[in-house]
């Protein structure tokens, strides 16, 4: 009996097992793609290779080849400071500079120059690729502007001068040169940076702001200054507000660079002797630095009014410097003629006449003024008794 029970279940597990192997058998077979789908699959890779291949294509050519064939045209543009690769693109749209915006964002991002394009005015010559125009904004080849600063020129001068070529604007040039805390920042004690603001040709990217173009000055006169007095061969014995003061002083007194060691030295003679230097162009810088706009013509009236700068009134140097003097006005306060000269007075030839004596100026003075000496340029006239 349990022989025929077991024979049973043998025989009833090997139907059971091959119709589990037909059953898998069919669904493998059902699986297996047909031919007709393997060819659409094929034909769709295909199609999507082209299609990609024709976008690279067209990406490269875009990105490498110039907007246009016309003839070469500068252009000139301005990229905001803080503006966005969208703003950027459609600026270069607007100028003529690129076709389309789009493709040029994308392939800006995809260089990762998103955040490294640099503000500014720039000047390209058209055609010209993309690619180039990219490398351009972000290396920051902007258009710099030379500007020259005359030796002898005050803060005023140098506003005016900035403003002139679009820089920045004069009233804040002066504000900020005038801020005592700003020009604590380097290290001077005075209420303006008068004097020390080294004369020289710069370049600036317009808009600059005045704190960074009085900066760079500023730092050009640290550096100039600091290599002359390691050349100078005298011991220094005037502060060094006092050797710029006085510096700016021989700058407004004569182009002359064979002039300047002795009226250095006049000025330095009665300073020792307590005479009161008398000379005119610190009468007019204390007019203008009550009136920037004072452009008129030193009269008695000014010579008797009393300010800081007025040394027909004040014993000793001015308040400040008068200007900003170059280097040969420095090395002459720095290294003086050895003269006994007490005076000086203009042959109205760009020279001077000096003297040791109060009668030999006023024989100069007779000599070479035609006209009465209140109306005439005298940088150390004679005291008046």
């Amino acid at each position: 009996m349990l022989r025929c029970v077991a024979v049973g279940v043998k025989k009833l597990l090997i139907r059971s097992q091959r119709r589990l192997f037909c059953r898998d058998t069919l669904i493998t077979i059902s699986n297996q793609p047909s031919k007709k789908m393997r060819r659409v699959c094929f034909l769709t890779g295909v199609v999507c290779a082209l299609w990609l291949g024709f976008v690279a294509l067209r990406l490269w050519y875009y990105w490498a080849h110039p907007v246009r064939l016309a003839p070469r045209v500068e252009t000139c543009f301005e990229i905001p400071e803080g503006s966005s690769l969208k703003k950027i693109a459609l600026l270069l749209k607007q100028q003529g500079v690129i076709r389309e915006p789009t493709l040029f964002t994308l392939l800006a991002r995809f260089r990762n120059a998103e955040y490294r394009i640099q503000s500014g005015e720039y000047c390209v010559r058209l055609p010209l690729a993309p690619r180039d125009i990219l490398d351009k904004l972000i290396r920051g080849e902007i258009q710099l502007v030379s500007v020259t600063i005359p030796e002898g020129s005050t803060v005023f001068d140098i506003a005016r001068i900035i403003e002139q070529h679009g820089i920045a604007p004069a009233e804040e040039i002066v504000h900020k040169a005038t801020d005592p805390a700003f020009v604590k920042r380097f290290g001077y004690d005075n209420e303006s940076l008068e004097g020390f603001l080294f004369p020289d040709t710069y370049t600036f990217k317009r808009k600059t702001s005045p704190e960074a173009l009085l900066s760079r000055m500023a730092s050009r006169f640290s550096e100039m200054m600091s290599r002359e007095l390691q050349r100078t061969t005298h011991r220094r014995t005037l502060p060094l507000r006092e050797v710029i003061t006085l510096a700016s002083l021989v700058e407004k007194e004569t182009p002359q660079c064979s002039e300047k060691p002795l009226i250095a030295a006049v000025f330095l003679n009665r300073l020792s002797r307590g005479m009161r230097l008398e000379c005119d162009p610190t009468v007019l810088y204390g007019l203008r630095r009550e009136d920037p706009q004072f452009q008129g013509r030193l009269l008695k009236k000014h010579l008797l009014k009393t300010t800081p700068y007025n040394t027909y009134q004040i014993a000793g140097l001015p308040y400040g410097p008068i200007c900003n003097p170059g280097l040969d006005s420095i090395r002459a306060v720095l290294n003086p003629a050895t003269t006994d000269y007490l005076f000086f007075v203009s042959r109205n030839d760009g020279t001077h006449q000096f003297s040791r004596t109060l009668e030999e100026h006023n024989q100069a003075v007779t000599t070479y003024q035609r006209l009465p000496q209140t109306s005439q340029r005298s940088a150390a006239p004679a005291p008046q008794h």
